[in-house]
């Protein structure tokens, strides 16, 4: 800090020393160091023009004053006489008047008596050196031969110590000045102008006045800015730094101002020399010219001396703001860094098992997270500061303290974390040990205690026990807790008085088990000894023999038949695999030559994609150098018509945005899967939401089109064609961003071709569905720009999802009969857009013009909302038609779509609008029920495994969360009871604890979810569905198959095979080919609306409809639009 201070004033008195050399050298050049005195001063005495300097010089440079005939030079006041000859003589520079001057007195028309008077008065006040006087005489005949007489007996009377000689004529003066040096009076030729030289005398003293002014204020300024005291808040040294800004910035304004004021006056000066380059300036122009230059020199280094010490002055209140700053964060991450340490000290539990451990793990790791953003502010304030330090702050000994203090709380707070962590890893470790040696004493238990006594009385039941016991004993290796003292020693650090005590009691339960094991092992090894009771011998028969008493002739043959099956399906097993293997190997050959030819392909298309990429960056590169930034180029600025300028973000949109996007980032992520092509997919999954900038481009594409169509053929478009040396227009380039984004599936398509059983297979599908997606949502967006009369925010409405015309027929409940049977008969072209939250109809106008001006608008007419909106999937005598209708079938939209595929897709993509808002509302209610009905585990008795009473607790709560997803299948069997009609949902609807005791809900009696064409197939019951083999078709994404890699996606074909145990059913996806098992509830759920589908239930009628609905109210139980299914018919 002082070593900044003392430097501060090394600077100010450096600014002064030149500031004060300007001022002395200003004073100098206009001599106001020996004559102070200004044109503007003796103004009105100069104007009389009684003696003037011509800036004619004589011989050998003597500058001239011309005496002019002046009557009234008697009448003169002394005192204006002296100034002016005292600034007329100080005007030449000090060499020149060093030599002498010459003065012309022109008397030609006075007397001889004011001759005399004139010289006098001239040799008494002339202030400077005299070389020569040169007097015209009068012409008159008599005062001529007066003057010649007078001059000669009179001459003593002048004491002048330069000869005077008397001129009788312009001619003869001119043999002692040369004529280009005498002015038009006295027959000369020199151009002198009496107002012009006072004007421009003027000028010059008013430029070395601003000149000297401005020096004296930088001074003042500069020692202003030095005293300031710098403040100790952000705000008041945000305020310094922009007030001092603010003053430099007028003071160099004013010194730009005086710049040009010289310029101008040198300019006027040498303007003949400009206009006639023959023009010879006279050596009082020459010297003008000179001051001036010197003037214009000392303001220069004025303003340098001035910039120098501003950029000292700047860089220290810049500092001390980054200081305030530094000092402001400092105080806050410190704050907030005290805050989590102090919450992290709060995890001081261990954990009393294995599910608490885990979640007080979690809690941890969320902890962390959160906390992570202020140990990262810190550590970057930390960072922040060391660059202060190493850039030589002024205020370094401050800084390193602050900084060595972030850097000491963010280790601290990082290692107590991370000990933490590790003790609750002790913790987990040593209550899995725990459980699993509880878990093993409990298995011991139940298996002594599931050994029957009568069957361990004879000998081949007791060596089984025993070996049971045996074979039970040796899992104990890996189970049971061996050394309790090792415990004690490994874990001391966590081991708390309740956790040691803990450990005790599995210790204890542990040996208390081994003991009654070990009693039974012996009480079994006596009875396995024991020998049988002699028996009285009988007289034997040659084929008795003594047999085992723990075999029989059956249980030998069942014996060797199960062996010898289990040989037998050994063998044909090895047999089977033995010819599997010679195929591969026959196989193999041609199956790696498939795959090289296949990696060769992905390689070319990885290369294509990269070789195409770098190619588009550089075209774009090219559009926004040769064209965008010849928009703003001044020198381009006379070719860009008025109505083009400022209109390049509507001509480019934000074609620099992306180009960013692609040069950063895209193109650089691409290159790093340049030898992994397979698994590219992963990069466009990762940047898919930088993607969305293609939106904005395209939805301002119109606009671009419409501009360049009014000025394709300016002249500024055609020169930035020409410098680029591009053969196409401006107008082909701005089209390589909608190219670009649809040429990305189809390489996405040509790599997922070559790579099927590749390991990104799955990435790459899953990255040419979002490419499709975004091209779906930028076409979607283009006609959703395009709706006119809507009053409300469609951004409110949520996604758009779809959007296509139809044929609307209205079938209301309420209006005029003549108007409802013409609205039946009659269809409306209405163009609709799907929303989230509700459906749009609008009239499509269509607009004359070319390109995109062609395209269409959507007036808009009218919109249902979503939560109040249910759908019949088919109507009666054609497959291209579907139901809309809204609250319970008051309006009623007929929608004929152009072909069944387009009706398919609206009815699936409506379907899961409104299956989300149910399943919405159930999780809420689910998640409710569930905190209701969970308790946790009660105490374990001294005979009863903690353990089982935890496992017991968690299939009862899995079986009640199963029972609540039961809900979410659509075939039920048992009904609720439903309101009145009409009276909706509102008041008697169920909730779902329950919806548990009806086994779920059915809405095929539900007045407001059904529909005409429900009530005509006649299926109003709610019978339990029952799946049969056959194909269906996907309606639903599926990721949770028995099988980890059977998936299935909505669209798919999918066939039934056979039905399994435990409520499974075998399926193939015909799309991939994979195969594997599915739960029937959630197989439901998958193919419920599959036009595929033979029959659900025996009692369904084929000729109904399937309807899906959202309810307009609720039950209080679920607080939201409570959305409810009807009976599907396939």
């Amino acid at each position: 800090m002082r070593c900044w201070l003392k430097i501060e004033e090394m600077a100010l008195e450096e600014l002064m020393q030149r500031l004060n050399a300007v001022s002395q050298c200003a004073d100098e050049i206009m001599h106001q160091d020996i004559i102070p005195l200004y044109a503007a001063d003796i103004q009105d005495q100069l104007k009389k023009q009684f003696a003037y300097l011509s800036g004619g010089r004589g011989g050998d440079g003597c500058p001239v004053i011309t005496f002019p005939d002046y009557p009234a030079f008697s009448e003169i006041p002394e005192k204006e006489f002296q100034n002016v000859l005292a600034y007329l003589t100080s005007i030449p520079s000090l060499r020149d008047a060093g030599i002498g001057f010459i003065l012309v007195i022109d008397r030609r028309q006075d007397k001889w008596t004011s001759v005399k008077a004139s010289i006098l008065r001239i040799t008494a006040s002339f202030p400077g050196n005299l070389q020569l006087v040169l007097v015209l005489r009068p012409t008159g005949f008599f005062h001529r031969a007066l003057s010649d007489i007078a001059f000669k007996f009179n001459k003593d009377e002048f004491k002048m110590k330069v000869p005077i000689i008397m001129l009788g004529s312009v001619s003869e003066l001119q043999s002692y000045i040369d004529k280009t040096q005498l002015t038009e009076d006295l027959g000369g030729t020199l151009d002198y102008c009496h107002n012009r030289w006072l004007s421009r005398r003027t000028a010059i003293e008013g430029f070395a006045q601003k000149v000297k002014q401005t020096a004296q204020i930088l001074q003042s300024f500069g020692t202003e800015l030095a005293e300031t005291e710098l403040p100790n808040d952000v705000q008041s040294t945000s305020s310094l730094l922009a007030t001092h800004t603010e003053k430099k910035d007028k003071m160099k304004e004013d010194i730009r101002l005086a710049v040009e004021q010289g310029d101008d006056i040198l300019g006027s000066i040498t303007k003949p020399v400009t206009e006639n380059p023959e023009y010879k300036l006279n050596q009082d122009q020459l010297d003008n010219q000179t001051t001036v230059e010197r003037l214009l020199a000392q303001l220069q280094e004025t303003e340098t001396a001035f910039d120098e010490f501003w950029i000292k002055h700047q860089q220290k209140l810049e500092q001390c703001l980054h200081l305030r700053n530094f000092e402001q964060n400092f105080r806050e991450v410190k704050a907030a860094l005290d805050t989590v340490s102090e919450r992290l000290s709060a995890f001081r539990d261990v954990g009393n098992s294995c599910s608490h451990v885990e979640h007080i793990l979690k809690d941890l790791a969320s902890y962390e997270e959160k906390s992570c953003e202020t140990v990262a502010k810190a550590r970057m304030l930390a960072s922040e500061g060391d660059a202060f330090i190493q850039s030589n702050h002024y205020a370094v000994d401050s800084i390193i303290p602050k900084c060595s203090e972030l850097h000491q709380l963010c280790d601290a707070f990082t290692t107590e974390l991370e000990r933490r962590r590790n003790l609750l890893n002790k913790s987990l470790e040593l209550h899995g040990l725990l459980e699993k040696s509880m878990k093993w004493c409990d298995e011991g238990i139940y298996l002594l205690a599931s050994q029957p006594v009568d069957k361990c009385q004879s000998q081949d039941g007791a060596e089984s026990a025993l070996q049971e016991i045996e074979k039970f004993l040796d899992t104990g290796a890996s189970n049971k807790i061996k050394e309790l003292n090792k415990i004690y020693r490994e874990y001391a650090h966590i081991l708390n008085e309740d956790l040691k005590e803990h450990v005790q009691k599995v210790f204890q339960k542990q040996e208390s088990m081994e003991e009654m094991f070990q009693k039974r092992q012996v009480s079994l090894k006596k009875l396995a000894a024991k020998q049988t009771r002699p028996v009285q011998p009988v007289a034997p028969r040659p084929e008795a023999f003594v047999k085992s008493p723990c075999t029989s002739p059956g249980l030998q043959r069942e014996y060797v038949s199960n062996s010898e099956s289990s040989a037998l399906r050994r063998v044909n097993y090895r047999r089977g695999k033995s010819e599997m293997t010679e195929l591969h190997q026959s196989r193999g050959g041609s199956t790696m030559d498939d795959e090289e030819n296949l990696a060769v392909l992905r390689q070319h298309v990885m290369n294509e994609l990269i070789e195409t990429e770098r190619a588009y960056v550089e075209e774009l590169l090219c559009v926004l150098e040769g064209y965008a930034a010849e928009m703003d180029n001044p020198l381009m600025a006379h070719l860009i018509s008025p109505e083009l300028q400022n209109k390049k973000d509507i001509l480019f949109g934000n074609m620099e945005e992306i180009y960013h996007f692609h040069n950063r980032i895209f193109l650089r992520e691409l290159e790093n899967y340049v030898e992994y092509p397979e698994l590219v997919g992963r990069c466009f999954l990762d940047q898919m939401e930088d993607f969305q900038i293609y939106e904005k481009y395209c939805q301002n594409k119109p606009r671009s089109e419409s501009l360049w169509r009014q000025f394709s053929d300016s002249v500024f478009f055609q020169e930035c064609q020409r410098k680029l040396d591009h053969k196409l227009s401006l107008d082909s380039y701005l089209l390589k961003p909608v190219q670009r984004i649809t040429k990305y599936q189809l390489l996405l398509k040509e790599m997922l071709k070559y790579s099927k059983n590749c390991e990104g297979a799955e990435d790459l599908q899953e990255a040419l569905t979002s490419i499709l997606g975004i091209l779906k949502a930028v076409n979607d967006s283009m006609h959703q720009i395009a709706i006119t009369g809507y009053d409300g925010n469609l951004n409110e409405l949520g996604k758009l999802l779809m959007q296509g015309s139809f044929n609307v027929w209205t079938d209301h409940k309420k209006g005029h009969s003549k108007v409802k049977d013409l609205a039946r008969f009659k269809p409306m072209q209405r163009h609709l857009f799907l929303h989230e939250k509700a459906v749009l109809f609008c009239k499509k106008r269509e607009e004359n013009g070319e390109g995109y001006e062609k395209a269409p608008s959507y007036s808009y007419k009218h919109s249902l909302n979503m939560a109040a909106v249910g759908i019949t999937e088919n109507v009666k005598g054609d497959a291209k038609k579907f139901e809309i209708w809204y609250n319970a079938r008051e309006e009623v939209y007929i929608i004929q779509a152009p072909t069944p595929e387009v009706k398919a897709t609206w009815v699936n993509e409506i379907r899961k609008v409104l299956t989300s808002q149910l399943q919405a509302c159930r999780e809420a209610s689910q998640h409710r029920t569930l905190e209701q009905t969970q308790s946790l585990p009660l105490p374990a008795s001294s005979c009863t495994s903690p353990s089982r009473n935890h496992i017991r607790n968690t299939k009862k709560t899995e079986e009640r969360k199963a029972d609540l997803a039961s809900l979410e299948s659509f075939g039920t069997t048992v009904a609720p009871k439903y309101p009145e009609k009409g009276k909706g949902w509102a008041k008697t609807s169920h909730s779902l604890d329950a919806s548990e005791e009806n086994d779920g809900w059915s809405s095929a009696e539900d007045p407001l979810n059904s529909s005409d064409a429900e009530e005509e197939g006649g299926g109003g019951g709610g019978g339990e569905m029952k799946l049969t083999p056959g194909k269906y078709t996907v309606v639903t994404d599926y990721e949770k198959g028995v099988s980890e890699e059977f998936t299935v996606k909505s669209g798919d074909l999918v066939q039934l095979i056979r039905e399994g145990e435990d409520g499974l059913w075998y399926m193939k996806n015909l799309s991939t080919g994979r195969e594997g098992w599915i739960p029937a509830n959630n197989l439901l759920m998958l193919i419920g609306n599959s036009k595929s589908a033979q029959s659900l239930s025996s009692s369904e009628s084929g000729t109904a409809s399937s309807t899906l609905s959202t309810s307009s109210s609720c039950s209080d139980s679920c607080n939201a639009s409570c959305t409810s299914f009807s009976d599907i018919k396939g």
